[in-house]
């Protein structure tokens, strides 16, 4: 067995990991009420059902004339008398009788006797003798927005589960909804640890860096829609620690630290999990970055997440790991990150048995398709590498290397996505 399998052995991909956690951790089922507008982000509670057909009625889709394409089939020379006018929230209220037409305009309730609607580019209007004449074919249906055509009575709009984004507030506000009913937000505790770890704006002394993971995580929690509390630095002592991840589980239903997760003298999270009697789920990922990570559960069903202290690794972890894990617990439903099969712009030797994610850029290669090209340097710690990046590729425990133009899985970063 190469050194590189021995080290890996018994280590866990991380889909195993997300599996293995989401078995045993508790899940919020407390909901609230939000205006729709403030419900980006959020978890839906409950599934959204559409109350009404939408649109109500059958509408326009075009500026024109109202008519019976069946009557002008017959008589295509007809000179249509314009017997009223429609437009959006201004419904024609009688019906047209066929052989005439209504001026009609974009949203426009259809009137009764219509069924279809000719675009005013290939009409000629006398507007002395108050008439039209239609200069193409048109079919049944042409240019009308059928009743229901968006959504109909009944019909799911959205799952329980579902993160309501800008189309979903937007198709809900559609169907008539004020209000929302999602999940309370995830409490999630988020500490860093390490004596050589300061805060950003803090001096540094010999040896000392500034803490870039907990505003860097604080970020991603928020964006996934959970509700942060900062429980700061922690120095190297596993006394200090076990006191913050209690402090920590006592209001949150989940705690995330970034370093002290491996195995040296001065990693004490395992410790402190055992002194708090948190059931470990599991030690180290098939990974790299990001071998090092712990995870366990406490009785109460809270996660305590163990992330690397190396900022990419902290990252590639939350965004693997912790990521969909959170989600579950906050209401949402299981999902896997998006794979994209994409070709490789670049050569590179691993060894097997670990899965690796580098990050990379896409360009589009000498033939005009889009290929991955490596983006910055790729040490775990080099933060960099992180900016700019369209995403990571990920090659599989099994493989060895990459040859240029190889076939491998892509995750986008959702920064880089619409």
């Amino acid at each position: 067995m190469s050194d590189t399998a021995d080290l890996y052995s018994g280590s866990l991909a991380p889909d195993e990991a997300v599996r293995k956690l989401t078995a045993s951790v508790a899940r919020v089922t407390a909901t609230e009420t939000v205006p729709v507008a403030a419900a980006a982000g959020r978890l839906l509670a409950g599934d959204m059902v559409a109350g009404h057909d939408l649109p109500a009625s059958n509408n326009a889709a075009v500026d024109g004339y109202a008519l019976d394409a069946d009557f002008l089939a017959r008589n295509p020379d007809h000179d249509f008398p314009v017997i009223g006018r429609a437009a959006a929230g201004h419904p024609h209220a009688d019906a047209v009788t066929a052989g005439a037409a209504v001026r009609i305009f974009t949203g426009a309730v259809m009137p009764h006797g219509t069924n279809a609607v000719a675009m005013q580019e290939f009409c000629v209007a006398n507007e002395t003798a108050g008439t039209v004449r239609i200069g193409r074919v048109v079919k049944p249906g042409a240019n009308n927005r059928p009743a229901g055509e968006n959504l109909r009575r009944g019909e799911m709009i959205a799952a329980a589960g579902c993160h309501i984004g800008p189309a979903e507030v937007g198709i809900a506000a559609a169907a008539g909804n004020a209000d929302l009913e999602v999940f309370r937000q995830l409490r999630v505790g988020l500490l860093s640890m390490g004596d050589e770890v300061v805060p950003a704006g803090s001096p540094t002394a010999a040896g000392q860096l500034h803490d870039s993971n907990r505003p860097m995580l604080a970020a991603l929690l928020e964006s996934d829609g959970h509700a942060v509390h900062d429980f700061g630095i922690v120095p190297d002592r596993a006394e200090s620690l076990t006191t913050c991840y209690q402090d920590a589980l006592a209001e949150c239903d989940a705690v995330i630290s970034s370093g002290g997760a491996s195995d040296g003298d001065e990693d004490h999270t395992q410790e402190a999990m055992r002194r708090l009697g948190i059931s470990p789920s599991f030690w180290r990922l098939a990974i790299k970055p990001g071998r090092p990570m712990a995870a366990g559960v406490a009785s109460s069903g809270a996660p305590v997440l163990c992330l690397p202290g190396n900022p990419v690794a902290a990252y590639v972890c939350y965004r693997l790991v912790a990521a969909p894990v959170l989600s579950i617990m906050a209401g949402g439903a299981a999902q896997s990150p998006l794979r994209c099969p994409m070709r490789c712009g670049f050569a590179h030797r691993k060894s097997p048995g670990r899965a690796e994610y580098l990050r990379v850029r896409l360009v589009a290669g000498a033939d005009g398709e889009t290929e991955m090209v490596l983006h910055g340097r790729k040490g775990a710690g080099v933060l960099s590498s992180l900016t700019g990046a369209d995403g990571l590729v990920e090659i599989p425990v099994e493989n060895d290397g990459v040859a240029v133009g190889d076939y491998l899985a892509f995750i986008p970063f959702r920064e880089s996505a619409l």
